[in-house]
């Protein structure tokens, strides 16, 4: 399949939607960041409920979710223990396993950033939906 010829309004779409994406990521960090949290105990906290529904998260499968290593997830998760926002329990049948589950602090945190964070993807929403449609006719170009 030959590659697509490259216009300027390519660019200017890849570089539109790279804006927008950035924009996002530090709206997010400033938002963590008021909520004292830093964007990647915020981002551990988001990992955390989310695996909750499939049993809960380990350590391993954080790691794999922030794109970290191993002992950088235990200081994470250590961090986010002593602030009381996370515990960890034992798995009942396979006693080396742990489990992360937020506690009460957590999950409100965890909320209340993620209302802001809804809030703005409400708002920005429109703008990326659009951009996205002009990459997908741009790649079929």
């Amino acid at each position: 399949m030959a590659e697509p010829r490259l216009t300027e309004q390519h660019y200017q779409t890849l570089a539109a939607f790279r804006f927008a994406l950035r924009e996002f990521l530090s709206f997010s960090e400033t938002a963590a960041r008021e909520a004292g949290l830093t964007p990647r105990q915020h981002q551990a906290l988001l990992g955390i409920k989310n695996a909750q529904h499939t049993g809960g998260a380990s350590i391993a499968d954080l790691a794999t979710f922030l794109v970290l290593h191993h002992n950088s997830t235990v200081e994470l998760v250590d961090r986010l223990v002593r602030a009381d926002y996370v515990t960890r329990e034992s798995d009942t049948t396979d006693r080396r396993r742990v489990f992360l589950r937020l506690t009460e602090a957590g999950e409100a945190r965890l909320a209340s950033l993620s209302s802001i964070h809804l809030a703005e993807l409400a708002r920005i929403g429109p703008i990326l939906k659009d951009l996205l449609a002009r990459m997908t006719d741009a790649a079929g170009s």
